[in-house]
């Protein structure tokens, strides 16, 4: 009983000294941060901006509003756009301004840009209804078992936590905070600042690809040249014990092959007179996933390889019948590679596979037949690998095939509700009946999202240079260190600002994604036209998509405003 009582005084006092010595970290820390930019990102945090939610809409609204009540826009509201996504039932949108400098009107502009939605809160189990209230959530993670690194965090009062508090609520904190501060001033402004808040960035991009349009509007109705977009979408360490920041002159590329394979089926007992279409379907991710063959380099820095996202069977109910079909996606990074040449090597992977998977067929038969001293023999099929281009090449020798007809396809299966990874299925189901093809055989395809890659090259090597001088200026004042990488790693709205393919990489690409103007409308006309440099700053923090998702506060609301005030001071004032 004593025992017990101890134990139970020992976890309470420990829980009280957690929250003083929280407490005390939390006040204590000074460094010139910006409380309201903190005010404003727990604001933006307590509005749950879910992916695919109505909170997306919100979050919008409360930019909208901010934007709204700052001076210089009650005085200049057309300054203020908002444009809803097209046909979007969440009524999502994009919220953009635009300060117009005064002390030499000229068409020199910054872009800052973020996005505004979240994924999900499922990672937080019981501490769910505390996700989106940061000073909520930091008491009660000092009642859980927590990773030591996140304890430490959490005590040392360095840190917000909550969802989007790092992925990227706390970078559109800043940006707000940063424009308010230069309306007050525009007459100190040699140039102009854009802003860009944008939803529907966790999936597809929809967002800034529609603000395409705006930003276009804006640099033709205000004769605009953009000297780059910066965005703060979270940079981490990169190693632990990384205290190094990270900023990144250009954004990976992103493709999404896909492989939809056609077996053999058979039923169990006569197992080896057929292709396991699931079995081919394995030794694709086998052969594929996390594979140091498919990254990509580009001066020095490589790209992370594969990763599968999805793998099934297309079997509809359980039976005793092999699988007749299967599926199987992967993310795919890009720096540098063009779609033709990554075309080529997937397609040589995927008929060493298919040569792989009928040797072990025809091996293991053999040893079948000799084990069990009989005739046992597995049929004999060639190992059929095509592209969706050569496909639809097939077949339209043997039939006339409309663009119209292939969208119609994908549209019904759009309508009832199909995943847009999985709807071309259909359209090759339709192709391989047209030509005939009835043994195995796999289909190579691409499908939404697309990412272009680029990166500042060339005669942009320029403003490279600058930014270095300027975070050099900064390290010197407040004593951070800083890299420069060619590609911010993770998936970013960034990619749509410019992009680095060529004509034939394009072609190659649009050539093997079905229904590519139906599935993901791309402007690609708008993004050679804007063609802005792409820069990725970042507020600094952990654990993103995570439940111990966090924010580290002096740099990002101390020394990240300084950075940006910096960059304006130095191209603007």
């Amino acid at each position: 009983m004593i025992k017990t009582v101890l134990k139970m005084y020992t976890v309470h006092m420990a829980k009280e000294l957690d929250s003083f010595w929280l407490l005390f970290c939390f006040i204590g820390k000074g460094n010139g941060m910006r409380e309201d930019m903190i005010q404003i990102t727990k604001e933006m945090v307590g509005i749950p901006s879910i992916n695919t939610t109505e909170g997306e809409r919100h979050i919008g609204e409360y930019i909208e509003k901010f934007l709204r009540e700052i001076p210089y826009f009650k005085k200049h509201p057309d300054q203020v756009i908002v444009q809803e996504l097209k046909n979007d039932r969440f009524h999502r949108r994009n919220v953009l301004a635009i300060l117009l400098g005064e002390k030499e009107p000229n068409g020199k502009t910054l872009l800052f840009h973020g996005h505004t939605d979240t994924v999900g809160l499922e990672g937080y189990g019981a501490l769910e209804p505390y996700a989106c209230s940061p000073d909520e959530l930091k008491k009660r993670l000092l009642e859980v078992e927590l990773p030591e690194e996140v304890r430490e965090d959490l005590l040392s009062g360095d840190y917000m936590f909550g969802r989007g508090a790092c992925d990227m609520k706390d970078g559109d904190a800043v940006f707000l905070g940063i424009m308010r501060d230069a309306c007050e001033h525009p007459e100190e402004l040699s140039g102009n600042i854009v802003v860009s808040f944008n939803p529907v960035e966790e999936n597809l991009h929809t967002g800034i690809i529609e603000a395409t349009d705006a930003l276009l509007e804006l640099k033709e109705k205000y004769n605009l040249t953009y000297i780059m977009g910066i965005n703060n979408d979270y940079i981490c360490p990169l190693f632990p014990g990384d205290s190094v920041k990270t900023v990144y002159t250009g954004m990976v590329g992103k493709l999404l092959p896909c492989f939809f394979i056609q077996g053999k089926e058979t039923h169990v007992g006569q197992c080896y007179e057929g292709v396991d279409a699931s079995f081919l379907a394995a030794e694709l991710v086998h052969k594929i996933h996390l594979s140091h063959e498919f990254t990509d380099e580009y001066d020095g820095e490589h790209s992370y390889p594969p990763s599968v996202l999805k793998m099934k069977d297309l079997k509809l109910w359980y039976n005793v019948q092999t699988a007749k079909e299967a599926f199987v996606y992967f993310n795919y990074f890009v720096h540098n590679q063009t779609v033709d040449v990554i075309t080529k090597k997937l397609v040589k992977a995927a008929k060493e596979v298919f040569a792989e998977v009928l040797e072990k067929t025809k091996m293991e038969t053999q040893w079948f037949a000799s084990a069990n001293h009989d005739h046992t023999s597995c049929p004999e099929y060639m190992s059929r690998v095509l592209t969706y281009e050569e496909l639809l090449h097939e077949a339209r020798k043997k039939e006339i095939i409309s663009d119209e007809k292939i969208e119609q396809l994908i549209s019904d299966e759009l309508g009832r509700g199909c995943d847009k990874r999985e709807a071309p299925m259909a359209v090759i189901r339709y192709l391989l009946q047209v030509v005939g093809i009835t043994s195995p055989c796999i289909v190579l395809y691409y499908a939404p999202p697309y990412c272009p890659h680029n990166t500042i090259q060339g005669a942009g090597e320029k403003l490279r240079e600058e930014l270095m001088q300027i975070t050099s200026e900064i390290s010197a004042e407040y004593g951070e260190e800083y890299r420069f990488m060619r590609f911010y790693p993770s998936l970013s709205d960034s990619s749509y600002l410019s992009m680095d393919e060529t004509e034939e990489s394009l072609r190659s690409l649009t050539q093997n994604f079905p229904g590519f103007d139906l599935m993901f409308p791309l402007p690609l006309e708008n993004i050679r036209k804007l063609s802005i440099p792409a820069v990725n700053f970042g507020g600094f923090g952990k654990d993103a998509h995570k439940w111990t998702e966090r924010v580290n506060l002096p740099y990002t609301f101390g020394v990240l405003p300084k950075l940006i005030e910096k960059t304006i001071d130095f191209y603007l004032r």
